[in-house]
């Protein structure tokens, strides 16, 4: 090989290395876990807490709560588990029944023509529902005792261009935001509703 071929090739070489460095993507960011403990649980009077799930994420469009960091329904577990325990009394049980944790994409309107060459616009809407219902129930006919229900609702936009960390950010955000309606709501309406089956420490 020539003098010449061999610095053809280098060049071909650092090009396309520059070119690989520049395609490379930034990692995905890493969000903490979200936790409720800290705020305390509720001691239910019951034989053991059930968790059940009714929604079933489609894995489609218009959803897109599976592309979440966690899914919505992960951290909805994740909240029964960390704040509602069992005395163990015989008899009685509770079930934390997840109703909804969906988020769904919808595509916005855009500046047309040449003013839309020059606006930056908000082209997706992610709308998000959460909804649990906690139920007391006897072991004799399955009766139910109490409940306690709450609901969440939020809506984020996004602006065109965005990159996929920031997505995810936003996707945090809106998850975050929802779950401390719901714990608050949630916590309201056990202290109304359930007050006769939580077992004070």
């Amino acid at each position: 090989m020539t003098l010449i071929s061999r610095r053809t090739a280098l060049s071909v070489l650092l090009a396309g290395g520059a070119l690989a460095a520049c395609s490379t993507q930034p990692p995905r960011p890493r969000f903490p876990d979200l936790t409720y403990g800290h705020l305390g649980q509720f001691t239910l009077d019951v034989a053991r807490v059930d968790i059940v799930s009714e929604y079933k994420a489609p894995f489609t469009s218009p959803n897109v709560d599976h592309l979440f960091p966690t899914p919505p329904e992960q951290i909805l577990r994740r909240w029964g588990q960390d704040r509602l325990a069992a005395t163990g009394r015989p008899g009685r049980f509770a079930r934390f029944v997840i109703q909804d944790a969906k988020v769904t994409e919808a595509e916005l309107p855009r500046t047309p023509g040449l003013r839309g060459a020059f606006t930056t616009d908000q082209t997706q809407r992610y709308d998000g529902v959460l909804s649990a219902v906690l139920e007391i129930r006897e072991e004799r006919g399955n009766f139910r005792a109490g409940t306690a229900s709450a609901w969440a609702s939020r809506s984020r936009t996004v602006p065109e261009g965005i990159t996929v960390n920031d997505r995810d950010k936003v996707f945090f955000d809106l998850i975050e935001a929802m779950m401390n309606d719901l714990n608050a709501e949630m916590d309201r309406q056990i202290k109304a509703n359930l007050a006769q089956f939580v077992v004070m420490r």
